[in-house]
Order: structure tokens, then C-alpha cells, then sequence
């Protein structure tokens, strides 16, 4: 690795954004620049493509809003993910850049609020970087956040990975394409012959290829990432044990209330959908490429018709199979899962179905239920906790999480997510071949197999139970 740090009269200024335009060409997010006003204790990483700073945190090295991509904007939207080209001197990596293009639903400072405060932008495609200081072949996870594929973004307080890298993970969350930007398909985009509708998944690949050329830069081991995701995250981390494209870049993988098998979309279906919609916002269904990429992107996250895209298209090209296909014939890809939900949200069948697809051979297949019923939420969580609120423990992130307001026993709560997330970082950190993970506290988590029926119960203390014993969801 090609770790340097330094302490420099530096701060970081954020430019002012752009108004959002109403044509196609949108600017790229405001990038950041150094301003000598503060001193901040900052950490350089020498990659192939470049020379990154970021910010030293402790004993952790944070970068953040790094391009793992090209910016998708003109004659790059709904085009494949291009590599990130080299640059001369030093690029800035201290500062978030703008999450993608989605509505504002509602007040996104509560909990499962829609949208992501503040500017939003089509140059989205950034990941952050959470390595330990003195990382040597570290055990790497690839985040993908949830938010019904149109919301959400890879720099949200309850993915903050200073805490995984304090315990020797280096965590990288990165935002995807959403909603109309990344899921859209039509005929005048298929016939420029490298469309393919799924460009939030194509994005996920392409993470995943940097992370294959760059990590070891930051200490990482490319040789043993986890895929990991929750609600959409997870869809999207289901979506990839069946891409081809993926194949090779990840070692485990990680769902969180995300155990979707989906029949999935034709191409010619989504684009038909697509099309039909078209008069609605002023252009003819045979519009031509040209026409589409001239929508306003406010246009197309607010329009009813496109807000959500549409999620699941197999083309036959990028994606030539849906994972419930690929596992009833036996040929996802076989890597270790960890997956499940919470008593709250309904899911858990979905999780087990997926447990019993993937079978008794081959890599393990790890089930929780996650139970704990935080005394801060005992209002809000009365049947159980809800979807995403395990986030800030399997994290350990109750200091950054907008979930983890209110909380008066901090000590306790802090006791019982570091319990939590050392099962997650057991995982990252474990053998592909192993059939258990040792949790802290001597806690031993059995894989799932129809014999054993396991699930480890996340209740006021951490069990083993049988997953077939288990609700569905929340029994009111």
C-alpha cells in the first residue's frame, strides 16, 4: 500500500452548486477544494490513476466522494459506466460530493424519510473509502444503500465506516444510479447498441472493478470483498450472485431485508412501459435518444410515470438471467450469504427461501432475525423493529445514525451493537469455507442447512433458534 500522511494548514470549501438546469447536459456536482484556513490532519494514497487526499480520523483513513466512474451526464446518461480517466497532481477525497437525482418526499432527517437533503445531481458516481491507517491486506465490503432504487446514498450516518474500520474492515459505500437514471429502457436507447435499462446495476459492477484496481492501494485485499446492501442494497447484492459481469469481483455476500427473487422485466417490455409514458411529459413514444436525453432531470424524478423506474430488466446482454432462475438451476454464484430481517417488517420467509435455494453444499448461508427492541424506540417499535433498523448496529454507527436519536442508555446500546456488528465483521473477515461465524462474547453462529434449521436470534441477547419457528414478520 501507498499509505502518506500529513498535517497541512488545509480546509476543505465546498462550492456553491449550480442551479438545477432544465437541459440535458447537466453541470457536474461541485467538486472541493483546499483552502488554507484550518488545519486537518490528512492522509495521501498514491492509486493507479492518480493521487488521492483525504482526511486521517484516529487511526482511520477516510476518503470521501471518490469517482469510481466517469460522470453519466449529456451523452453519458443511460450509457455503461466509463473508467475514470488518470489526472495530473492531487485530487481532493475530504468532502461528500452530491448523492444522484431523486425526489424529496417527505422530512428525510426522520428516520425511513424519502430523499436525501440538499443538491442532487446526475455526477453521482462516488464512492467513500473507510480503511484502517496501518491496513495490510485488509478484508474489503462494497455498500450499497437502500431506498426503493429512486432514493438514498452511499454518505448517510448510518453507513459510516470508521467503526468497521477500527476492526480491520475497510468499508466502501457508494451511490448507484436511480430511479429514471438507472433503471429506463427504450427502443431508440437499445439501438445504439450498449443500452441496456439496468444502469444502477451496471454501476455496482463497475465499483467493483475499481475496488479490483485500486484497494490494495489502500491496504485492501481484492481477493476477499463482500457485497453488501440493505432493502434495494440488497435487491441489487441478490441481482449480482446472478450477473456474469460480476462474477470473479467478490468473494460473500450480505442481504439486509432485501431477499427479493424476482421474475424480472423483458427488455422489450420495460421499454414499452417506457414509451407509453412519453406524451405525458411532451415527446412522442418513438422519441429519439437525442429527445430523451433533453428531459429535464427534474421531470423525470418528480413525473409519476418514471420517479421509480423501472427495476428488473433482463436484457440478454448485461443481464441474461434473474438470480430465482439461476438458483433453481443451480448456477448463481456460490459464495457465502448472510441475510435476513427484522421482526418489524415482513421478509423473513423470503430470506429462508433463499437459505433453502442455495442448499447445503457449497458456501454457507447464515439467517438472522433481528429482534432487539431499543428503549428509545419503544414507541415507534411496538411490534418489533422496523425495516432499516438494524443499520446502526450491524454498523456501529449510533454515534452518526439519524436512527439513534433519543437515546438515553447510551452505554448499553453501544455495548449491544458492538456485539451486533462483530458478527458482521466475523463474516468479512472469515474463510469462504466456513460453516461458522464466532461472534465476540464466544457467540458461535451456525450456518443454515435443513438439518439444523439455524437462525441467529439478534433478541436481548444473541441466540440460536429455529428458523422455521419464525413469523414472517410483525404478529399484532
Amino acid at each position: 500500500m501507498n499509505w502518506k500522511t500529513l498535517t497541512a494548514g488545509l480546509a476543505v470549501l465546498s462550492l456553491s452548486a449550480p442551479a438545477l438546469a432544465d437541459h440535458h447536459e447537466e453541470k457536474p456536482a461541485p467538486k472541493v477544494v483546499f483552502s488554507a484556513t484550518q488545519d486537518v490532519d490528512t492522509a495521501v494514497v498514491e492509486t493507479p490513476k492518480g493521487t488521492l487526499v483525504g482526511e486521517k480520523v484516529g487511526d482511520v483513513n477516510v476518503f470521501r466522494g471518490v469517482p469510481f466512474a466517469q460522470p453519466p451526464v449529456g451523452d453519458l446518461r443511460w450509457k455503461p459506466p466509463q473508467p475514470v480517466e488518470a489526472w495530473d497532481g492531487v485530487k481532493t477525497a475530504i468532502e461528500f460530493q452530491a448523492p444522484c437525482q431523486q425526489p424529496q418526499l417527505q422530512d428525510p432527517s426522520e428516520p425511513n424519510g424519502g430523499g436525501v437533503v440538499g443538491v442532487k445531481s446526475e455526477d453521482c458516481l462516488y464512492l467513500q473509502v473507510y480503511a484502517p491507517a496501518n491496513a495490510e491486506k485488509a478484508p474489503v465490503v462494497l455498500w450499497m444503500h437502500g431506498g426503493a432504487f429512486f432514493l438514498g446514498a452511499g454518505h448517510l450516518g448510518s453507513y459510516v465506516g470508521i467503526e468497521n474500520a477500527k476492526k480491520g474492515v475497510i468499508t466502501v459505500p457508494m451511490n448507484y444510479r436511480l430511479g429514471p437514471f438507472g433503471y429506463f429502457a427504450h427502443p431508440s436507447l437499445t439501438a445504439e447498441g450498449d443500452a441496456t435499462g439496468a444502469y444502477g446495476d451496471m454501476d455496482a459492477v463497475a465499483a467493483l472493478e475499481w475496488i479490483k484496481e485500486n484497494i490494495e492501494s489502500f491496504g485492501g485485499d481484492p481477493s476477499n470483498v463482500t457485497i453488501a446492501g440493505q432493502s434495494a442494497g440488497g435487491f441489487l447484492v441478490m441481482n449480482l450472485l446472478s450477473n456474469e459481469s460480476a462474477e470473479g469481483l467478490f468473494q460473500k455476500a450480505v442481504v439486509q431485508s432485501g431477499a427479493g427473487l424476482s421474475d424480472g422485466m423483458p427488455l422489450a417490455d420495460a421499454e414499452e412501459k417506457v414509451a407509453a409514458g412519453l406524451p405525458n411529459i411532451g415527446l412522442p413514444e418513438d422519441a429519439s435518444a437525442e429527445q430523451l436525453r433533453a428531459i429535464s432531470a427534474q421531470t423525470l424524478v418528480y413525473d409519476p410515470t418514471y420517479r421509480s423506474g423501472v427495476v428488473g430488466i433482463v436484457d440478454g446482454k448485461f443481464a441474461s438471467s434473474t438470480t430465482k432462475a439461476a438458483m433453481e438451476s443451480g448456477t448463481e454464484t456460490d459464495v457465502p450469504i448472510l441475510l435476513g430481517s427484522n421482526m418489524g417488517e415482513r421478509g423473513f420467509s423470503r430470506a429462508k427461501l433463499v437459505a433453502d435455494m442455495a442448499g447445503d453444499e457449497g458456501a454457507g448461508t447464515f439467517l438472522y432475525n433481528f429482534q432487539h427492541q431499543a428503549a428509545f424506540r419503544d414507541d415507534a417499535w411496538k411490534n418489533g423493529p422496523i425495516h432499516s433498523a438494524e443499520l446502526m448496529y450491524s454498523f456501529d454507527t449510533l454515534d452518526t445514525s439519524s436512527w439513534a436519536r433519543g437515546i438515553e442508555d447510551i452505554e448499553a446500546e453501544s455495548a449491544y451493537a458492538d456485539l451486533v456488528s462483530s458478527c458482521w465483521i466475523a463474516f468479512y473477515k472469515m474463510d469462504p469455507m466456513d460453516k461458522t461465524i464466532s461472534c465476540a462474547d464466544g457467540f458461535e453462529w451456525p450456518a443454515y442447512t435443513e438439518e439444523s434449521d439455524a437462525v441467529a436470534i439478534f433478541g436481548e441477547e444473541i441466540t440460536v433458534g429455529k428458523a422455521s419457528a419464525l413469523p414472517d414478520g410483525p404478529q399484532s
